[in-house]
């Protein structure tokens, strides 16, 4: 059941700090909600929202200026629309690492809502540095010879994006193509490329095809990707100080 207006958000989100001892005033100094303990300790802002918007988030950043707990409160919503394509998980991490606190809050039609705490204001990240994901990130950008794509065409339809993979593939179809039928060493040593035997077995791309036993040459499929990305090879050729032919 999708709330109307945001301030529909404040009836469940006061009670739940009743609750849990504070004292509860909306609409004080333009925040939403304004909590505090009756020993007048503990400052809590919370910022309302149907959904989690980029203006709830810098209204929440803006907050932590005025008070250290800062809590921001959106509706969860159960249909197929709004809210519920919101991915919690990751916003509730963008908070934490903010500082901020995130709550949803669900309505029903035939109960009350239920009231989620995703995070506290100040909870510490959940997820540390992917030591394994920038180790391939690195690999991947020093691997490249060169800038071959255009940044963010990578989820355009039909469009190639040039990875390290398939520039070790190019070099492979050059080496075939610059001179023949050859077997992978030959291949790997042409080409540079440690692992060339291990890529003509595996043809992921199909462009190349085994003549014999220890012996390769090169497809059409091939031969087209070549004349596609011909500035690849130039571009390592030049690298190595080879001719292009």
């Amino acid at each position: 059941m999708a709330v109307r207006e945001e301030a529909e958000l404040y009836g469940p989100v006061k009670a739940y700090l009743e609750a849990r001892g504070y004292e509860v005033k909306g609409e004080v100094m333009h925040c939403d909600l304004v909590a505090m303990r009756p020993d007048g300790s503990d400052l809590f802002i919370v910022e309302m929202k149907k959904t989690f918007t980029l203006a709830l988030l810098l209204q929440g950043v803006e907050r932590l200026r005025v008070a250290d707990r800062v809590m921001l409160v959106v509706e969860r919503n159960r249909s197929k629309k709004g809210a519920v394509n919101q991915r919690f998980g990751e916003l509730a991490e963008l908070c934490r690492m903010l500082g901020l606190g995130l709550m949803t809050v669900t309505f029903y039609k035939t109960k009350g809502p239920a009231l989620e705490l995703l995070c506290e204001p100040g909870d510490a990240p959940l997820r540390g540095r992917r030591r394994s994901r920038e180790r391939r990130l690195l690999q991947e950008f020093r691997e490249r010879s060169g800038d071959y794509n255009i940044g963010g065409s990578g989820r355009v339809q039909g469009n190639t994006l040039m990875t390290a993979y398939r520039e070790k593939a190019l070099r492979c179809a050059w080496a075939l193509q610059a001179h023949g039928q050859l077997s992978p060493a030959r291949v790997r040593e042409l080409s540079g490329f440690a692992g060339a035997g291990g890529m003509l077995r595996a043809n992921y791309y199909g462009w190349f095809a085994k003549v014999q036993r220890g012996v390769y040459s090169l497809l059409p499929a091939g031969e087209a990707a070549l004349a596609e990305h011909a500035a690849v090879v130039d571009g390592w050729l030049r690298q190595q100080g080879a001719p292009r032919d």
